[in-house]
């Protein structure tokens, strides 16, 4: 009997194994994912995720702020807001998304009074944002235009890459900047136009090119756009910063305007990130100029097909502030002037890092600072430098020296040209 007790007292203190199979399964979901790897951090969001987790009260980064250096919320979005608060119901959009928005922003886009847009020429639908837009079209083209690539433009925002790229879209890359110069290798822009296979496809910025900040003249976009029209090519442009570049929307359009004019069928982007502040509520529209009325109508059940298992419908929310800002003219009026407030001190804060560059006596030419126009300073800085600036003084830049202007107030420029000065000083 002793015997038995002991037994079993061992037995208990013995731990439990679980079933043979439910041990398999373990290993099995244990190992299943272990060889993915942790994936490289984003070069843009990368910047925002130090400079949150850096306590340092003297931090610059590039995020759009009041010359006090707070967030900015303009006053017509707020006003657009009051008027949805109470009245906004939760209901889907059409997969298409908010007609009313896409109306606003093809107007904004080809023209108050296009005839494109009285012609129902043009395929439209609201995106998820310039990057949502750029998705779109890019599946699309894949979709439709199988033995296609894409010329993206050297340098170019990082993301476009990986859009393309994840789409399946082969791409070619084009010369657009002249690092000695810091300016438009125009000759070399065009000399690859040229010899690029007829009815090709090329992404362009409408305006205020990211990162550079260097925009194609008027009279070179007419070049341009001629040079299109003999090759075939298809323009796609990138319209991230309409209004946000000169002030003036119109003028901002002038690019996508002039290929209008000589007769083109274009595809464009449209993002309300940085002209409205409405960075998180992803707010775009993606537009195709097409032949006549029944392609756009074709075009668009496609864009809309392909939009259905990507996320099927778009959100309501920011695409509301839109339409009610631009199709009300006091609101509009206001938007208008509250975008060419932003671009002014971007214009200003410019002006002002050059001339504090100048007053600490660096040796080196600064004139590209005011020259390139936009939201971002293509400073010339090495990545060596750019650690620099981050590790000794917490200022906060991509590594290939995009610096981002919106961030720039009286009160730290001072601070931020002391602190290029020192780290780009001849030893």
């Amino acid at each position: 009997m002793a015997m038995l007790s002991r037994a079993a007292s061992s037995a208990a203190r013995r731990p439990l194994l679980p079933p043979p199979r439910l041990l398999a399964v373990r290993a099995m979901a244990s190992s299943l994912f272990g060889h993915v790897e942790p994936a490289p951090k984003d070069p843009i969001l990368g910047v925002t995720e130090a400079f949150l987790a850096d306590p340092s009260s003297d931090k610059v980064n590039g995020a759009y702020r009041d010359d006090n250096g707070q967030p900015v919320v303009l006053s017509c979005v707020r006003e657009a807001e009051r008027r949805i608060a109470g009245n906004l119901n939760m209901e889907y959009l059409p997969m298409g998304g908010s007609v009313k928005m896409i109306e606003e922003s093809l107007k904004l886009a080809y023209g108050e009074d296009s005839d494109f847009i009285k012609d129902k020429r043009i395929a439209a639908v609201q995106a998820l944002s310039g990057t949502g837009a750029c998705r779109l079209f890019a599946d699309f083209q894949k979709r439709f235009l199988p033995d296609s690539q894409i010329y993206i433009p050297t340098p170019t925002w990082s993301n476009h890459h990986n859009i393309w790229r994840d789409a399946q879209v082969p791409q070619k890359t084009f010369t657009y900047y002249h690092p000695e110069s810091r300016g438009l290798d125009f000759s070399g822009l065009m000399n690859e136009i040229k010899n690029a296979p007829d009815g090709s496809f090329f992404l362009l910025h409408a305006c205020a090119h990211n990162p550079t900040g260097v925009d194609p003249t008027e009279e070179q976009w007419r070049e341009i756009s001629h040079q299109f029209k003999v090759k075939k090519h298809f323009p796609f442009f990138d319209m991230a910063y309409q209004g946000f570049a000169s002030g003036d929307p119109e003028r901002d359009a002038k690019a996508i305007r002039i290929f209008l004019e000589d007769g083109h069928q274009i595809g464009c982007a449209q993002s309300y990130a940085k002209n409205m502040g409405l960075y998180g509520q992803r707010a775009g529209c993606l537009s195709i100029l097409c032949e006549d009325e029944m392609q756009a109508v074709a075009v668009k059940s496609q864009l809309q097909q392909i939009a259905r298992p990507m996320y099927s419908n778009p959100p309501v929310h920011g695409a509301l502030v839109v339409s009610i800002i631009l199709s009300d003219p006091e609101l509009k009026s206001l938007w208008l002037k509250e975008v060419k407030g932003m671009a002014d001190r971007i214009i200003g804060m410019r002006k002002a890092l050059k001339e504090n560059l100048e007053k600490l006596g660096s040796p080196l030419s600064w004139d590209h600072i005011t020259n390139q126009i936009g939201m971002f300073c293509y400073s010339g800085m090495t990545p060596e430098q750019v650690d620099r600036l981050t590790n000794e003084y917490h200022i906060y830049m991509t590594r290939n020296g995009r610096i981002s202007m919106a961030g720039v107030t009286t009160g730290n420029v001072g601070y931020l040209a002391n602190a290029i000065h020192e780290v780009t000083k001849p030893n």
